[in-house]
């Protein structure tokens, strides 16, 4: 499993009865989890200690619970820092796990020697287009979403990162890949996290399982013909690491060679030193 340890301002406490504990900063969240089966003695102290609890409702989806939280506020990865707000089904905006792949696909930037230039699909407020940007890329941001466009570029800001060469594009991610394609434009690296369902600004439907192997042939004809990395993120059940090892093996290695591998992403648990995991990446580069 490729586990995001490298995290000081983020922690999974504990683990219990559907639950993880959370600290963000100075502020412990308690959150559903769809993986913590288990129902294991709470004895980490901040069960107690709550800033925020978010409950889920039988009925489907779920309201916040607050106990001294704030309204925003920020938390630090490296040089990187993110804004924080609790809003509806449970997130925060962020996924801390995804720090695994900042890590990797930075590594590959910076190593590159010359300018790369990185799109960035399904981008949320853009940690991964951060991570990027800060490893020297010129990174091209995409969501259908204006308002975590707007997030994301705030947390840009926050990072010291406003004057980056990032272009912000609030667009439907297939059309956006369409015109790319008439355009000739091309791309050394790609980041993909596709939603399990979605839509459009203009009501275009997505479900991840009808769409998203297209979209990945579509895709991997934007990869330069030096390209250097090629990354899916995935948080639908179905599509499993070998899953994502398979669809990038007959898309992109099959165009471009190199090699594509797969694995589990997870964060660590403080209290019982396990990995809680936490969905599943798919990484294709010249040597994986």
């Amino acid at each position: 499993m490729w586990t995001a340890d490298h995290w000081k301002d983020y922690e999974v406490l504990d683990t219990s009865c559907g639950e993880k504990l959370e600290r963000w900063g100075r502020y412990i969240l308690l959150r559903p989890d769809p993986q913590v089966i288990w129902n294991t003695p709470k004895t980490a102290r901040e069960w107690q200690k709550l800033n925020g609890h978010y409950h889920r409702s039988s009925k489907g989806g779920g309201e916040w619970e607050f106990f001294d939280l704030p309204q925003e506020w920020s938390i630090h990865y490296g040089a990187l820092t993110f804004r924080l707000k609790p809003f509806s089904f449970k997130h925060t905006g962020l996924f801390p796990e995804q720090a695994v792949n900042w890590d990797w696909f930075s590594q590959i930037i910076k190593g590159a020697g010359r300018p790369v230039r990185v799109l960035n699909l399904f981008a949320y407020t853009g940690g991964a287009t951060l991570a990027a940007a800060s490893a020297g890329a010129n990174v091209t941001h995409v969501d259908a979403s204006r308002g975590m466009v707007s997030w994301a570029k705030e947390n840009a800001a926050a990072s010291g990162l406003a004057d980056a060469p990032i272009r912000w594009l609030v667009d439907d991610c297939v059309k956006f890949v369409e015109r790319e394609l008439r355009r000739g434009n091309v791309y050394d690296g790609i980041i993909m996290d596709p939603p399990s369902y979605g839509r459009g600004p203009k009501g275009e439907i997505w479900k991840i399982e009808e769409s998203v192997y297209p979209f990945l042939e579509l895709t991997t004809r934007l990869l330069s013909r030096d390209a250097l990395f090629f990354l899916i993120n995935s948080y639908t059940t179905g599509l499993q690491p070998a899953v994502l090892t398979y669809m990038l093996n007959t898309t992109v290695a099959k165009r471009m060679g190199g090699r594509a591998i797969s694995s589990e992403i997870g964060l660590p648990v403080s209290e019982s030193r396990l990995i809680l995991p936490c969905g599943a990446s798919g990484r294709w580069s010249r040597e994986a």
